[in-house]
């Protein structure tokens, strides 16, 4: 449903066509009235203005219910609203019961363009009207049984999908205000880790180049152990810095298949990861968990890029190997690209190095639905440092 974008602006020529598709399809519905036309033994004159009066109705219930979400007043829409309702009227009584089904169209468009709150009343208000003319036109009572309920559960279930993309639309935009304030607290942490880190060593360094400078013309040999003192200091600041900058880079697998969830939904590709986000075993290294994180990123990113699949399943596994405890990853699409870049350091042949310095492994098949990867790394040992400087 939501390619198709109901109750939201085509914004994209795809969603336009899309749209007007979903649009078109249930026209079919019209049948009865055209028939008439064709068969119902109506004067030239009558048909004629039969004709137009059906071609301004397709007409305006299309423009009302694709422009749905672009911004119209409720004034306007519910004004749109009620001239289908009366060229609905007019057409049942001028020309029979045939034109009844006209009523729905009017039903369906409420529950797409109006607001919920309205149009809980507009839909009954529209079968309502519908009845009154069935029950006036002759014959009308045979049709209304088989028209009523349409009318009353196409526009209850417009009403429900109208509210199902506004109700995504909020959570999206609450999902980004949520990462923006994830984004600023992790920017207030940095300054203050960086400020705990640096502001005693920038301090004393401050100190000491003073006690330097007025001792170095009388006493030389106490300003050069203030010098020493302070290399010494800012050395380790420096290593410190360079810790606290390695810790912020390292990524987390949680974090990886949290990230992996929002770009494959975002790239329309069905996500199936585990149902734990933290499958991480307690005594697993750290550098290994990072090593195993950035296989996830990569390969996430290649399926998004250059798979074209439409589903993409994760799985993350705890093994006991002759070489002991590992921990495996597996990436599976059903795409028909192979998700690699051939590039040394970005592409898989990057990602094989940085597992191998972690002390793990890199395997990459074709499969009968499209492309598997799967990475391992020891857990419960401590493993040589991964190159967390490269990467796609």
């Amino acid at each position: 449903m939501s390619s198709v974008g109901i109750g939201q602006r085509p914004t994209t020529p795809k969603r336009r066509v899309m749209k007007s598709l979903w649009i078109g399809v249930w026209l079919v519905y019209l049948g009865a009235p055209v028939s008439d036309l064709l068969h119902g033994g109506h004067s030239t004159g009558v048909r004629i203005l039969g004709w137009l009066g059906l071609a301004v109705f397709v007409v305006w219930y299309a423009a009302l219910v694709f422009r749905t979400g672009r911004g119209e007043t409720t004034r306007l829409v519910v004004a749109s609203l009620a001239l289908l309702a009366a060229q609905s009227t007019l057409l049942a009584l001028s020309l029979g019961r045939e034109w009844l089904v006209l009523f729905v169209y009017v039903s369906t468009s409420s529950g797409a363009a109006l607001p919920i709150r309205m149009s809980r009343w507009a839909i009954p208000a529209t079968a309502a009207l519908m009845t009154a003319v069935a029950l006036t036109v002759p014959g009308g009572h045979s049709y209304l049984a088989s028209l009523l309920v349409p009318a009353l559960l196409g526009g209850a279930a417009m009403a429900g999908v109208r509210q199902l993309v506004r109700t995504t639309i909020e959570l999206r935009e609450a999902r980004a205000t949520v990462a923006q304030l994830a984004a600023n607290e992790e920017r207030l942490r940095l300054a203050r880790d960086l400020h705990d880190l640096l502001g005693h060593s920038l301090s004393l360094i401050t100190l000491k180049s003073e006690l330097a400078g007025r001792m170095l013309p009388d006493h030389p040999e106490k300003a050069a152990q203030q010098v020493a003192d302070i290399e010494n200091v800012s050395r380790q600041a420096l290593v410190d810095v360079r810790e606290a900058v390695s810790g912020y880079r390292r990524p987390r697998l949680a974090g990886e298949l949290a990230g992996a969830q929002v770009a494959l939904t975002a790239a329309g590709i069905t996500a199936a990861l585990p149902p734990d986000l933290d499958p991480v075993p307690a005594d697993a290294d750290e550098e290994a968990e990072s090593a195993l994180a950035w296989a996830l990123r990569e390969a996430v990113t290649n399926v998004v890029r250059h798979s074209g699949a439409r589903r993409c399943t994760v799985e993350v596994l705890s093994r006991q190997t002759l070489g002991g405890p590992v921990l495996e990853l597996s990436v599976e699409d059903d795409g028909s690209g192979d998700g690699s870049t051939g590039t040394p350091g970005n592409g898989l042949t990057g990602l094989a190095e940085r597992l191998e310095k972690a002390g793990g492994s890199l395997e990459t098949s074709r499969t009968k639905r499209g492309f598997r990867l799967v990475a391992r790394v020891p857990t419960g040992t401590a493993s040589a440092p991964a190159d967390v400087g490269s990467g796609s």
